[in-house]
């Protein structure tokens, strides 16, 4: 009997405890504002990027390269002249004079006689070359001498010419290039002024001439400027020797 009454008094709490529940819900609501957002929690109400759109980065311009200024120009070199070479080979013009009956020269090897000189001016050689000189054949050693008055202004050893003189003459409008020689005559320096006859050198086969092939290269060429002696326009010596 008593259990039975237990039971009925707690079903009576229990409904009662649900009916304050709902009455407080329906205050609740009947109360609440309508449309009120709800306001942001301190992390929310810090982070505004959360609510508004992500910000377009600044578009940067390319940055131009710095500008170089040019360093100073070095200072420049003189001008240094060109080595020696081989009097040039180039084809006499009309126009140049031959010297013959103005110039008194004597054959440049010792014993041979103008009667025994040959004419090899315009003979060809070696890639499409005129030999421009005459070769002079002698024994091996035969002095060689100055065909004219005149100032040793360079000694000097090429490809071509082996060991070889140049001789400026007194009006300084000629070069006389020997070539082929043997060896120098003893003394013989440049600035040396030499008297037509000196022994200067020795007929030898240096350069091109070939072993054994014994003789001198002799060249005239007309100058411009002394101080390019290497630079001229060849005249044929025959004339002026085979007197």
């Amino acid at each position: 009997m008593r259990t039975a009454r237990a039971r009925i008094a707690v079903v009576l709490v229990l409904m009662a405890v649900l009916f304050v529940v709902r009455a407080g819900l329906l205050k609740y609501r009947t109360h609440r504002p309508r449309n009120q957002t709800p306001a942001l929690t301190n992390t929310e109400a810090t982070n505004t990027s959360l609510y508004s759109p992500t910000p377009t980065p600044a578009q940067t311009e390319p940055t131009a390269a710095p500008t170089t200024t040019p360093s100073p120009a070095a200072s420049v070199s003189p001008v240094l002249l060109p080595p020696p070479q081989e009097i040039s080979e180039t084809a006499t013009p009309a126009s140049v004079p031959s010297f013959v009956g103005t110039l008194k020269l004597i054959v440049p090897v010792a014993g041979v006689k103008p009667s025994q000189l040959v004419d090899t001016f315009t003979d060809a050689r070696a890639e499409g070359r005129v030999h421009d000189a005459i070769d002079i054949p002698a024994a091996a050693g035969t002095p060689v001498v100055a065909a004219a008055d005149g100032e040793i202004i360079k000694l000097f050893h090429s490809e071509r010419g082996g060991t070889t003189i140049y001789q400026l003459s007194n009006d300084k409008k000629l070069v006389f290039y020997y070539a082929h020689l043997e060896r120098y005559a003893e003394g013989i320096a440049e600035s040396n002024y030499v008297k037509q006859g000196d022994v200067i050198a020795y007929v030898g086969d240096t350069g091109n001439a070939g072993p054994g092939n014994y003789h001198l290269h002799f060249s005239i060429s007309i100058i411009a400027d002394p101080r390019r002696y290497w630079e001229g326009t060849n005249i044929n010596p025959y004339p002026l020797l085979h007197r």
